[in-house]
């Protein structure tokens, strides 16, 4: 791997916040030596180790390695990466957008590396240094996490690189988790267990955080251990409704462990990249709100409204999804997809429709071409969007998620998005601990931390009915769970191929993507660039089965 990010230079005075984004333009002339070394520039450099995960988190490349190509999404007709969605011999080293987050993630690393060995030489008060390192080093882990995950047992290091590097090693896997249980535990014990700066690491976020990882790794009773701290030792608590979750005025709610934090601010939003040293100015915000939504604005009797969204169809959910909610009891169904659009456009509108009218209906079931018939509006069933095999037949008319929309655009073609992104929710907390005890063999505790998130999911009156038994609990019962639970929030690739799972579950349930997902799936090519560039190219090699 050759690095070509040398830590950037951030403008004196422009951020006062982990809120803000980070100009990484050398105008002034100062250089990272000397700027560093003044309070201003510490407290910068620390900021900075934030900054990457608004890259990740709210966008759709970020989205499409984290949710398409598993169980419960797929393409959708506008998906600018599909090689990603269906593992085809397209998925290779000269990925654009996979190359992308090599280079970000790697910066993003060696910008942490730059604040952990600095911090201790700067002018920032004796008792404030360990926080901003814990900071640093919990925000360094999480990048090693994506990094591991993502490529396997790649390049791994952990001081700060100011000049190019042409030469690169494999560190095992076991290595890279070494790496972040040090790290995450030096912030367990060095971060505040809150934060008056909304969205900066803390505590909590690192015991959480830490419970993914133990988990991750199959270390259960420390992953249930740090779970059940998070729950019973901090002020979270579950929304009472699911929907609540989503409100655009309520998104910095008592569920919410950690974010990014985005902001209405269009100026703030937008993002400054530099790629092999070049400036490129681009949209910014949680752009989620535009991924999940099928084309109704193309339908009879609509037209795009700030309400149902831009439409991008870049995900479509697979059936599996839509067929594991129980929506005559489960309250999820309904705050996830949206299957009702109310005709807003009289002039595009059928003999008969007015304004508010019903003029879609999405359903999962199969409806007779005689009810379809007898209807003014457009009805988009099963039948319509998969063909008897559950394959997608058409990718732009199918059930939408709802749940990232953004109400709050001033305009109907504003991308930017204002909704903060959850990264870690009190209710995976529940479910660590149930996984957690259940691999324990502790079958009844695991069982209850799991009816906690289905009881709150519960339409009123059926909560007794959402409830599961211990012969009901196993892995496959908890994996569908998290995918009613965290659909689309970039976990579930994850919780796949954690569990083993990830091949067999896309090969039952994707048919885009069955016939072509093998093992060597479970780590994405390593970019050709970077091959290329390395000098040790014998001892540097290409994932297994790419090319």
């Amino acid at each position: 791997m050759k690095i070509r990010i040398i830590i950037s230079i951030i403008l004196a005075g422009v951020f006062a916040s982990c809120e803000s984004f980070l100009e990484e333009d050398n105008k002034s002339g100062l250089t990272a030596d000397s700027y560093y070394t003044t309070l201003e520039g510490i407290e910068a450099l620390v900021n900075s180790c934030y900054t990457p995960m608004r890259f990740w988190y709210g966008k759709e490349n970020g989205i499409a390695l984290t949710e398409t190509g598993t169980d419960i999404f797929t393409r959708g007709n506008g998906m600018e990466n599909p090689p990603v969605a269906l593992y085809n011999s397209d998925l290779s080293g000269a990925n654009g957008p996979i190359g992308f987050y090599w280079t970000r993630f790697y910066s993003a690393l060696n910008t942490c590396n730059a604040a952990v060995e600095r911090i201790p030489d700067s002018p920032l008060e004796e008792g404030l240094k360990p926080v901003r390192t814990a900071e640093a080093r919990f925000l360094r882990a999480f990048y090693l996490w994506h990094i591991v995950e993502t490529w396997g047992g790649v390049h791994l290091f952990t001081e700060e690189v100011k000049s190019i590097q042409e030469t690169a090693t494999r560190t095992s896997v076991e290595e890279f988790y070494n790496q972040i249980f040090a790290d995450l535990e030096f912030a367990v014990g060095n971060l505040p267990a809150t934060s008056d700066d909304y969205g900066r690491a803390n505590k909590a976020a690192a015991e959480a955080f830490l419970a993914r990882m133990y988990l991750t790794r199959g270390e259960d009773a420390l992953a249930a251990q740090y779970a059940k701290s998070v729950i019973n030792n901090y002020s979270f608590s579950l929304e009472d409704n699911y929907a609540d979750l989503w409100d655009i005025d309520n998104v910095r709610n008592p569920e919410i462990v950690w974010l990014v934090n985005f902001t209405a601010d269009l100026v703030l939003n937008e993002e400054l990249e530099h790629p092999d040293g070049e400036i490129l100015l681009r949209d910014g915000g949680n752009n989620s709100h535009l991924f999940f939504l099928m084309t109704y604005d193309q339908l009879p009797g609509m037209q795009r409204d700030i309400d149902n969204g831009r439409p991008f169809a870049r995900f479509m959910p697979t059936t599996h999804l839509l067929d594991l909610f129980d929506e005559t009891k489960d309250a999820r169904f309904d705050a996830t997809f949206q299957t009702v659009w109310y005709s807003n456009n009289p002039d595009n509108a059928p003999e008969g429709m007015q304004p508010g009218d019903t003029a879609i209906y999405a359903t999962k079931e199969v409806v007779p071409q005689s009810v379809k018939d007898s209807k003014v509006y457009t009805i988009i069933d099963r039948s319509r969007t998969y063909d008897e095999n559950d394959a997608p037949q058409v990718r732009d008319r199918y059930m939408s998620v709802k749940k990232f929309l953004d109400p709050s655009r001033l305009t109907i073609s504003q991308q930017q998005g204002k909704r903060d992104a959850f990264v870690i929710r009190l209710a995976e907390m529940y479910l660590i601990v149930a996984e957690a005890e259940m691999n324990l063999g502790n079958i009844g505790e695991a069982v209850d931390y799991f009816n906690a998130i289905r009881r709150r999911a519960a339409l009123p009156g059926h909560e007794t009915e959402m409830e599961i038994t211990a012969a009901d609990l196993d892995l496959d019962m908890i994996l569908d769970e998290r995918a009613r639970e965290f659909a689309g929030e970039q976990l579930r690739w994850f919780d796949l191929k954690r569990t083993g799972k990830l091949v067999e579950r896309v090969q039952e349930w994707n048919p885009d993507a069955a016939s072509n997902i093998q093992p060597y799936h479970s780590v994405r090519p390593i970019p050709q660039s970077q091959l290329d560039a390395v000098t040790n190219k014998g001892e540097f090699t290409q994932n297994e089965g790419y090319q």
